[in-house]
């Protein structure tokens, strides 16, 4: 539907930066290729379901489908519409089924445009274990933790050149004649760009969670020690923030050892750090000694899935891409294509993500009456395939079925 044949409102932006939303207000949506028009199609009933129980028609949300992604490619020729663009600028909120990303070759990824577009620089990803959901480790309940990954930067910013290409082979006549460094005559050459800005609007973004929610304790994952001048620099920038614009509510966890003897003052978050190979380990073996990660985009990419697989993989895990202007919430999985159509997926981690997008409204109360809902259609067994096939005794259910079972179970707190 298009905005103007409803009768909703714009979120807009406040001075400060704060959402200033409207009982009716205006959300985008992208349904995704692949399954995602399957877990769309699960998704919605589920928020407006939960949005309907608990504010009993004061509230509603009016959607506002944007073009992208294969179905626009086939009306229109485009992938990502300029109109799209400005449409969840006017937004503000949005939520987003998966989309198709060759590998090697072809489109742009559409997500990292997306993010890079509209500035979406912190992707976050709440990881925490939901009752009777199926685990290859024996403490999943253990797992609690918010990742802050950067976006916009690193790697990803997708500044590279293909081997045997005129561009690289310039790039690397730049590095052997301006800094004597030799590169293999066949090599892809890409970069590698971090920025004191890019860094430090992240970690203040994962620093203010903390303080928000009441948690202990925010790490810088890096890699610091081989590259030095770029993840490096990731943690001395994010120390630096922390001292700078949360002195009186922040300690570095050295701080914490020599001046505290390693009690927590009430009130205070502790910033650590952590290289990357070594949190892998920290998220199997101490997992309950993390709260908040915030990391360079790769490291993040990486450690999300890893931590994802430990609550039940990437079908259970939510995400968002949030900026100072505009928010998209996601399906973190791929598009499944094999399973498109068939009504099979399971549409957890939309509907995880609407929960995010439900706490971005400040409409709280929405977002748990979803989270209870789960959490007791998973312990009555009613799953999709994936969490079935592992789990003793379940009804396994198709994608719709376990959106209807859901909205059954829904009590308004």
């Amino acid at each position: 539907m298009a905005a103007h044949e409803s009768t909703g409102s714009w979120i807009t932006l406040a001075t400060d930066g704060s959402l200033v939303v409207p009982d009716h207000p205006y959300i985008g949506f992208i349904e995704g290729d692949g399954v995602g028009p399957d877990i769309w199609a699960a998704t919605r009933p589920v928020v407006e379901k939960a949005v309907d129980k608990c504010y009993a028609g004061r509230r509603r949300i009016h959607w506002v489908e944007l073009a992208a992604g294969e179905k626009s490619h086939r009306d229109s020729g485009q992938w990502l519409p300029e109109t799209t663009l400005e449409l969840l600028r006017r937004c503000v909120v949005a939520i987003k089924g998966p989309m198709t990303t060759p590998v090697g070759e072809g489109i742009r990824s559409l997500n990292v445009a997306l993010r890079q577009l509209l500035d979406l620089y912190a992707c976050v990803r709440p990881v925490r274990y939901i009752a009777g959901v199926p685990s290859p480790v024996k403490h999943p309940e253990k797992v609690s933790m918010v990742v802050f990954r950067e976006n916009t930067e690193d790697v990803y910013a997708g500044i590279e050149w293909p081997a045997g290409s005129d561009e690289a082979a310039r790039v690397a006549d730049f590095l052997r004649d301006s800094f004597g460094v030799e590169l293999f005559p066949d090599s892809a050459i890409g970069i590698k760009p971090m920025s004191r800005f890019g860094t430090e609007r992240l970690v203040r973004r994962a620093i203010q969670y903390a303080i928000d929610h009441g948690l202990p304790s925010v790490t810088l994952v890096h890699k610091g020690n081989i590259m030095k001048y770029t993840e490096g620099a990731f943690r001395g920038w994010g120390y630096e923030l922390a001292a700078s614009e949360f002195g009186d509510l922040t300690l570095s966890e050295a701080e914490l050892l020599e001046k505290h003897g390693g009690v927590k003052p009430g009130g205070r978050v502790v910033i650590k750090d952590r290289i990357a190979d070594s949190m892998f380990q920290q998220a199997l073996l101490r997992p309950d000694e993390y709260s908040v990660l915030a990391t360079p985009n790769l490291n993040g990419d990486y450690l999300s899935d890893a931590l994802a697989a430990q609550v039940g993989g990437l079908g259970m895990a939510p995400g968002a891409n949030i900026g100072d202007a505009c928010a998209v919430f996601e399906a973190t999985h791929g598009t499944a294509p094999k399973y498109a159509g068939l009504d099979r997926i399971n549409p957890g981690s939309l509907i995880l993500s609407s929960v995010m997008m439900l706490d971005h409204l400040r409409w709280a109360e929405a977002a748990r009456c979803i989270e209870k809902a789960l959490e007791k259609t998973i312990l009555d067994g009613i799953v999709t395939y994936d969490l079935a096939r592992q789990m003793k005794g379940a009804h396994e259910v198709k994608c719709s079925e376990f959106a209807a079972a859901l909205v059954d179970r829904m009590d308004a707190p």
